[in-house]
């Protein structure tokens, strides 16, 4: 079953995605903004088979939706440690 907040979800997300495109040489002044720019695009792409398997294949797409949370999460998790330990180096000099 398809609910309307899935759908908007992944609207939204494509619009910020596109967003992150268009700025993309302004983005890339974050630091390790590589894993940042990959944890959302694996966020994004749990969103894309939330809605799919609304279509098709719903088990399949859940256990990918999921796992796309996962990876999207610890992904983000390193960019943050990586991000905290250099803000502390740097406090430190």
């Amino acid at each position: 079953m398809l609910r309307e907040s899935e759908v908007v979800m992944l609207i939204l997300g494509v619009g910020v995605l596109f967003f992150i495109i268009v700025n993309a040489s302004r983005l890339k002044n974050i630091y390790s903004w590589k894993l940042l720019i990959a944890g959302y695009c694996v966020l994004l792409s749990g969103w894309i088979f939330t809605v799919l398997e609304g279509f098709f294949a719903g088990h399949i797409l859940n256990y990918l939706e999921h796992a796309s949370y996962l990876v999207s999460s610890v992904v983000l998790l390193v960019w943050c440690c990586r991000f905290a330990r250099k803000t502390v180096k740097e406090s430190e000099t």
